[in-house]
């Protein structure tokens, strides 16, 4: 039979130092203490984690002071090696008790390979694997404040309850929830993630300076809503293609990320026709121009959807999806206008 969760805690709890030595190489023992920038193994001294039992509490609990977290040895292995489920937590926590004790190195080249660096594909793969879906959570809280309702085929989206927010380089770590978006190729595999940090009750962006940050490769890459066949849409923000989708669910669309990005996306093999979704702005001018030409010199029609205000979401949540409605109709082709306006709620 298998050790339930708070057994497991408990036995890693007894090698309390050999566990940071472990997992958390980038620290250093001070005093009952184990000291560490935080709980993926940054270097610095923000969280501690109890050797020993003392009047404060139990050996293996641990804090971050920079960041109000806390947690057991099992969430030391979970979140130093990114692992995604509890079985693979509870599997790691096993194979690192069956060792002999005096066999438990200071840092290993096995758990070395583990680390990814920030930013990275890896990283943002892992970072995706890591979140849940959003049925249920403040991702569709804010999504629906922001007048978004369509959320079926929303599935390049997820949630996370505590991602890691870093102000600069230098600045203390923040965790605040967030909402996930994969970044894919054209074959479906993930190339980088999206996140938009939101406040607890969902409301609104997170009180930061940048609310929204992309990781991984994105260059002609996008997050995507729907398989693509000769028609799709592709735009620049999540929130402006989601904003699309209440009126059009069934056309394909694909959110770029940036005016740069939407100028640089690649095209399907099957493409035939390409709506451009126009933001209203000088970046958004430049990026629409560009794509259209690219699309030109690849043989695909493109046509542009521009919005009333200063992009679709706007339109949205002031003029309404009837109208909102109305106004992509006039500038859909006649086929497009019955294949995919006549199936919108």
């Amino acid at each position: 039979m298998r050790e339930p969760a708070h057994e497991l805690a408990r036995c890693l709890a007894d090698q309390a130092e050999a566990v940071c030595r472990h997992y958390l190489s980038s620290g250093r023992r001070q005093g009952s203490h184990w000291l560490v920038g935080d709980v993926r193994n940054t270097p610095g001294r923000s969280m501690f984690v109890r050797l020993r039992d003392t009047v404060k509490g139990p050996a293996g609990r641990w804090t971050d002071a920079a960041t109000g977290e806390h947690g057991d040895l099992l969430d030391v292995i979970r979140e130093s090696l990114c692992l995604a489920e509890f079985q693979d937590v509870a599997k790691e926590a096993r194979a690192f008790l069956s060792r002999p004790r005096e066999e438990v190195p200071l840092a290993t080249n096995a758990h070395q390979h583990t680390r990814v660096p920030t930013g990275s594909t890896e990283s943002a793969r892992r970072l995706f694997a890591m979140s849940r879906p959003t049925t249920g959570t403040i991702v569709e809280t804010y999504l629906r404040n922001r007048g978004i309702t369509t959320l079926h085929g929303t599935g390049s989206l997820r949630f996370h309850p505590r991602c890691y927010f870093r102000p600069d380089v230098h600045g203390p770590t923040e965790t605040w929830p967030a909402m996930i978006a994969a970044v894919t190729d054209l074959a479906g595999r993930q190339t980088g993630a999206h996140r938009t940090w939101l406040t607890p009750d969902g409301m609104d962006k997170a009180p930061v300076d940048t609310p929204r940050r992309a990781m991984g490769d994105l260059l002609g890459h996008a997050v995507r809503f729907g398989m693509p066949d000769g028609v799709m849409a592709a735009g620049e923000g999540i929130e402006t293609v989601l904003s699309l989708r209440c009126v059009m669910p069934d056309m394909p669309m694909a959110a770029a990320l940036s005016a740069a990005h939407l100028s640089a996306i690649l095209f399907p093999s099957t493409l035939l026709r390409l709506y451009v979704i126009r933001d209203n702005d000088a970046a958004g001018d430049a990026a629409c121009d560009s794509l259209v030409a690219r699309a030109a010199e690849a043989g695909i029609e493109a046509l542009v959807l521009s919005p009333t205000m200063e992009d679709f979401n706007e339109d949205l949540r002031h003029i309404g999806p009837g109208a909102l409605r109305a106004s992509v109709a006039r500038q859909l082709v006649r086929r497009d206008r019955h294949r995919f306006l006549n199936r919108a709620a």
